[in-house]
């Protein structure tokens, strides 16, 4: 098989995020139990595989419920684009994640994350000086995140923040809904007006105008180069929407 990190054309990777990878595409996958806060079936699961071992998170498609409005069946290629665009953008908000085949058919696979128990999630979503929670909130307008929830933080003890469940993102429509909305019309930090533009030209004519098209529909990318394009131009956080929820419910 070949190399993933390779083969995405992402030579830079970090080792370990190179060797999570590997292990989540090639390990073999042990079931331990489900998470049952979910609505979609979500197992939690252990990998080994060339003498290493970690622990998982696996969505089979198989599991997913229907939705309105996104088509059924996608959800774990969303999760799938919402890791590559992350790490395309060099956020690494999205945990490693891929897709496989798995004791359920096919699905997504991501890494498990332990969170800081030190942390409080709710002080730390209505935040307003932390770097990384404000990267989340310029990447949750890319990706057009219908369900950024307080449980979705992934704060790590080395200070790192990750966030998961990225289903339900990718829409044409604008859908943003997220508890982050402390940033709204305020104007982007330099640094994200930049990685912006890297993706802008990723998105044209880079690796992801070929990668991005496997998890999504030819509407759905365009859709995603439209909001970079915007975001660009008017250079602001986005608004919240008028016809639509601007926070998830239940926000935890």
């Amino acid at each position: 098989m070949p190399d993933r990190a390779a083969a995405a054309g992402l030579e830079d990777i970090p080792d370990g995020e190179r060797s999570a990878l590997e292990l989540l595409e090639r390990g073999t996958l042990e079931v331990e139990g489900r998470l049952v806060g979910a609505s979609n079936a979500t197992l939690y699961c252990t990998i080994k595989g060339a003498g290493a071992e970690a622990n998982c998170v696996y969505k089979p498609v198989a599991g997913e419920r229907p939705l309105w409005d996104f088509p059924t069946g996608t959800l774990a290629g969303r999760e799938v684009a919402a890791y590559v665009l992350s790490r395309a953008a060099g956020w690494n908000i999205v945990p490693p994640t891929v897709m496989r085949d798995g004791p359920f058919g096919p699905g997504m696979c991501q890494l498990w994350i332990d969170l800081d128990p030190e942390v409080d999630l709710v002080a730390l979503s209505r935040s307003s000086d932390h770097a990384g929670l404000r990267e989340m909130a310029v990447f949750d307008a890319v990706v057009n995140n219908a369900d950024r929830k307080i449980g979705h933080l992934l704060p790590v003890a080395d200070g790192h923040l990750y966030g998961c469940d990225h289903g339900v993102c990718f829409a044409e429509d604008y859908k943003l809904r997220t508890v982050l909305w402390q940033w709204r019309g305020k104007q982007l930090p330099r640094r994200a007006v930049e990685v912006l533009r890297r993706l802008a030209d990723d998105l044209a004519t880079g690796w992801l105008a070929g990668e991005l098209p496997k998890y999504l529909s030819k509407s759905e990318v365009s859709a995603t180069k439209v909001r970079v394009g915007k975001l660009l131009k008017h250079r602001v956080h986005p608004f919240p929407p008028e016809d639509w929820p601007a926070i998830p419910w239940p926000p935890v």
